[in-house]
């Protein structure tokens, strides 16, 4: 046991001075690494604020259905109860004319045309209702459902979600796949750039070392005393950069605040995404060091498997 603890602290003791030693040949490697990571978290806050943005847009969206007046009770209790078990349906409210009228004097009370318009006749306005989705990306499933021949029977009109505001909805949705993806390439791209870069790194170590490797081998050095050191070099890479990579963000958060909140940003609500990176500090260094020391050591035992060809031992 002390024996496998003191090779074990030989092992860190030598990669911590190859990274010391080193350091000129690790600059382009944990420059990119830095630019990974920093894009895997930028991803991470990105897809969080899209996430809350897209709960505060689908949370003020709702479908529409307009029956007709002489609907039996029977029928609209059926409907709603059918809509309410939809899986993407998340609430289901029921208005009848007076409240619908209601709810539209409201909305125009300084609109005194079209208030004298609805009090001038019968109340023109259908009983309607409004169907609240869970995904907006599902949400012609529910359109699909109510335009079924027996639902369709039962409707004045149709759905509110037509026309130009379905196109604002589904251009939402769809620029936020988009988003999505695109951060998803950039990370995986600038993963393969990162372990190719380090990976060649540790092929120039290791051939402005082969003399001392070959040594060591001939005096029987195991496969993992012999590798250990570059697997402790590249993890101390990806400690590195995960922090510098936190520190980046935090930096660019507190510089571009004030510009950025002055700007349009669409879907990226700056004042959220740094709450969230502040609110989750914590488990966001964890992941990046998680991804980084992965990055480091997965880069580093593959290189030396293919250049050192050892022995297993």
């Amino acid at each position: 046991m002390n024996r496998k603890m003191i090779t074990l602290s030989r092992i860190i003791k030598t990669g911590m001075v190859n990274f010391v030693r080193n350091a000129w040949l690790a600059i382009a490697a944990m420059a990119v690494m830095v630019v990974t990571l920093t894009i895997v978290l930028f991803s991470l806050i990105t897809n969080a604020t899209f996430a809350n943005t897209i709960a505060q847009i689908t949370d003020k969206i709702d479908i529409s259905v307009y029956l007709k007046d002489d609907i039996t009770a029977k029928d609209r209790t059926k409907l709603v109860e059918n809509l309410k078990g939809l899986p993407n349906v998340k609430a289901v409210t029921y208005l009848s004319k007076d409240q619908v009228l209601e709810n539209y004097k409201k909305q125009n009370a300084g609109n005194e045309a079209l208030l004298s318009a609805v009090s001038s006749t019968d109340n023109p306005l259908p009983a309607t209702i409004q169907v609240k989705p869970r995904d907006l990306n599902k949400i012609q499933d529910i359109k699909d459902y109510l335009s079924k021949p027996d639902n369709l029977k039962l409707q004045s009109d149709d759905p509110s979600y037509s026309g130009d505001r379905k196109a604002a909805i589904d251009k939402i949705t769809h620029a936020t796949n988009i988003l999505r993806q695109v951060g998803i390439f950039a990370v995986l791209m600038f993963t393969i750039i990162s372990v190719l870069i380090i990976f060649n790194t540790i092929q120039m170590t290791i051939f402005n070392r082969r003399d001392e490797l070959t040594i060591m081998r001939l005096l029987g050095a195991s496969t993992w005393y012999i590798r250990g050191p570059f697997v402790v070099e590249n993890i101390i890479y990806g400690i590195f950069s995960a922090i510098m990579s936190i520190v980046l963000i935090k930096i660019l958060f507190m510089l571009a605040s004030s510009a950025l909140q002055a700007s349009s940003l669409g879907l990226l609500d700056i004042n959220y995404a740094a709450t969230y990176f502040n609110a989750h500090l914590f488990v966001l260094l964890t992941i990046q060091l998680g991804v980084g020391i992965l990055i480091g050591a997965a880069s580093s035992i593959v290189a030396t498997r293919r250049y050192l060809k050892f022995k297993t031992k």
